[in-house]
């Protein structure tokens, strides 16, 4: 059961407690779905416009998504705990630790694996984003971002917006951006956003346009393009803008 905050200023916003997101429990993988996926089906959690999936995972030390296709999507994926190692059928091999981003575009089509090689659980987000074009050449790309950013906002961690043309994120081929940081408790700030937001509590609690979202926390924000996050612990959060 979602609550739902709605005024002038706030816009509108749902929010999806942890506890009652979609779970499934593979033995290796423990995921919960903010949309329908696999073997979640919810036909009132097909997406949120060109946003498709949000899969909070926990991959077990030594285990993985074994060599699986895909094609036509934006694949982002946000490490939070511990690190990932892609490989792929385009050659491309790399580990994406604790809050670094990678990105894959399957465009016409690309195979990879995801394993987590790592001595301890690995905690991620798995995001998919509809793209804009289709059938775009694939590729694949993990950037670092600076960990000693706590309490200096929120980054812009993926963008295809023409706003952040130069700016040190990850392309995605949709007109969306993905944002992330580390706040200090009773920090604020603001963020600006494009379309429609959806709101990640990765871990602490905050609140954003006065909806308090606990840890695994899941917010839509709809009709306004301001976002006023207030942290009441020191918290991590995700924004990511995304086309209706």
């Amino acid at each position: 059961m979602q609550d739902n905050v709605k005024n002038a200023s706030a816009g509108l916003i749902r929010r999806f407690p942890y506890a009652e997101l979609g779970h499934s429990d593979y033995g290796w993988l423990d995921a919960r779905y903010h949309f329908s996926f696999a073997r979640y089906w919810n036909p009132q959690r097909t997406g949120f416009g060109r946003l498709l999936v949000i899969n909070d995972d926990i991959v077990a030390a030594g285990r993985g998504f074994d060599t699986h296709p895909h094609d036509n999507m934006e694949i982002i994926t946000y490490i939070r705990q511990g690190a990932i190692t892609h490989r792929d059928s385009m050659g491309n091999e790399g580990r994406t630790s604790a809050g670094d981003v990678q990105v894959m575009s399957a465009g016409t089509g690309v195979a990879h694996s995801e394993y987590n090689l790592e001595q301890i659980d690995t905690r991620l987000y798995q995001i998919w984003i509809e793209p804009a074009q289709r059938n775009v050449q694939p590729r694949w790309e993990t950037r670092e971002f600076l960990k000693s950013t706590a309490g200096e906002g929120l980054t812009v961690l993926a963008s295809g917006q023409a706003k952040h043309v130069g700016a040190h994120a990850l392309m995605v081929h949709q007109d969306a951006a993905i944002y992330g940081g580390r706040l200090l408790a009773a920090q604020q700030v603001a963020v600006q956003i494009e379309h429609q937001a959806y709101v990640l509590a990765s871990y602490g609690t905050f609140s954003v346009n006065g909806c308090r979202l606990s840890p695994g926390d899941g917010a839509e924000v709809t009709a306004t393009k301001t976002l006023a996050i207030s942290a009441e612990t020191d918290a991590e959060v995700l924004v990511i803008d995304v086309p209706a």
